[in-house]
């Protein structure tokens, strides 16, 4: 949800320029930026819906089999992203975006590797 709201925030001109995108655009993004950062916003929520639903809060009701895969989808995307950031040459990505990403990458790969998420309408679900 981090991720998300910082996407958004560039998406609506916050001045974050040098922490994103590798950090070659201090200040606001292009508007063409601002699109990728929109689109970044947009599957960061989606992947909290999922690892949400992975780990038995559902919000949205989704197969076992989709959430399972989903989230070894996004073991993948967070692995890029933890090597993007910590090559990255901005300070920002480097040394704040790359141990954050790195975190959620392990903690990712715990819930890919746990059991499968209580039945939906039981303890912990937010659709009942």
């Amino acid at each position: 949800m981090i991720v998300a709201a910082f996407q958004t925030a560039l998406t609506l001109g916050a001045p974050f320029g040098a922490a994103a995108q590798g950090g070659t655009n201090p200040g606001q993004l292009t508007g063409a930026l601002r699109l990728v950062s929109g689109v970044g916003a947009i599957v960061w929520l989606l992947a909290t819906v999922i690892v949400l639903a992975r780990g038995g809060w559902v919000l949205v009701p989704m197969p076992d089999a989709v959430t399972r895969v989903a989230t070894w989808g996004l073991v993948g995307l967070l692995a890029v992203g933890a090597l993007m950031n910590v090559a990255s040459s901005s300070p920002w990505e480097r040394f704040g975006w790359g141990p954050f990403t790195l975190v959620l990458f392990v903690l990712c790969v715990v819930l890919a590797k746990g059991a499968s998420p209580r039945p939906s309408g039981g303890p912990g679900s937010l659709s009942s």
